[in-house]
């Protein structure tokens, strides 16, 4: 269970401006009921151009709405170019902090807030800038890139937190990685080769790394492992000994057996246990 702040429970208890302003001078819409946070914002403009109301319709959690609230009422009164300059972190610190996991709705205020601004000013509405990273979300490698840049982003949990990214099916996660260590200025290390082997070669690496490495592991907690077949990347085994009747047996063949052999042999071998 997360930790709300006495103010993040009082905007969400109480939030401040809900509604709709009927001929709004700016009006931006962000997220979608399909990803589960979704938020319309609207302003009013006076004479001088200062926003003298805002309102919001927000469908999510408590840290959604309490941000939205938490929103509307920091600009009031602020002109949009001093609006504009109010990021997702002001609207947490307003808060007095959000919990990690619940950055991403400051995110989407500060991103409400552009569109409104944009809206008043007639620009059109920006195309998808950038690759699409995450599916499941629908968020660029420049969005993610601008997560990491302004909120020193460390870990793709961060940015999860901040954009969801990597939140779903995580299949993502490794160009998420490489996102914060270009962002980050951060080297990586050369992806190793994958050498294509034979039939006869695979087979081949796969007794010695067996016989070498795996074997004589194994036999020291009384247990074995036979070589069954080989059937392109599938590798049937068999355990014996202790191995055979071990409760944690499957762990034994897909951490230990399986890594083994895709770091000695190829990264593409996928172990399979032959049963009796």
């Amino acid at each position: 269970m997360w930790e709300y702040t006495k103010t993040v429970k009082d905007h969400f208890l109480n939030p401040r401006n809900v509604g709709v302003i009927e001929n709004a001078d700016g009006i931006g819409e962000v997220g979608s009921l399909a990803c589960g946070d979704a938020l319309t914002l609207y302003f009013k403009l006076d004479e001088n151009e200062r926003i003298k109301d805002a309102k919001f319709q927000t469908f999510g959690c408590a840290s959604a709405i309490a941000s939205s609230s938490a929103l509307t009422e920091m600009i009031k009164g602020l002109t949009l170019a001093e609006a504009k300059k109010i990021t997702n972190e002001n609207i947490a610190d307003f808060l007095g902090g959000l919990p990690k996991e619940k950055m991403h709705c400051s995110v989407m205020g500060r991103d409400a807030l552009e569109k409104a601004v944009a809206n008043y000013r007639g620009e059109a509405e920006k195309k998808v800038e950038g690759e699409i990273v995450c599916e499941c979300f629908g968020i660029t490698d420049l969005e993610i890139e601008r997560a990491v840049r302004e909120n020193t982003l460390k870990t793709i949990e961060d940015v999860t937190h901040y954009v969801k990214a990597g939140g779903g099916c995580e299949s993502c996660h490794e160009k998420i990685q490489e996102i914060i260590d270009t962002s980050l200025g951060k080297e990586r290390p050369a992806k190793k080769k994958v050498i294509r082997l034979t039939n006869i070669q695979k087979i081949k690496l796969i007794e010695e790394t067996l016989a070498r490495e795996i074997k004589p592991a194994l036999k020291k907690d009384g247990g074995d492992i036979e070589l069954v077949d080989v059937d392109g990347n599938n590798v049937l085994v068999k355990l014996q000994g202790t191995c055979a009747t071990c409760s944690a047996s499957q762990i034994t063949l897909k951490h230990y057996v399986e890594s083994k052999l895709r770091e000695l042999v190829t990264p593409e071998l996928l172990v399979e246990e032959v049963q009796s």
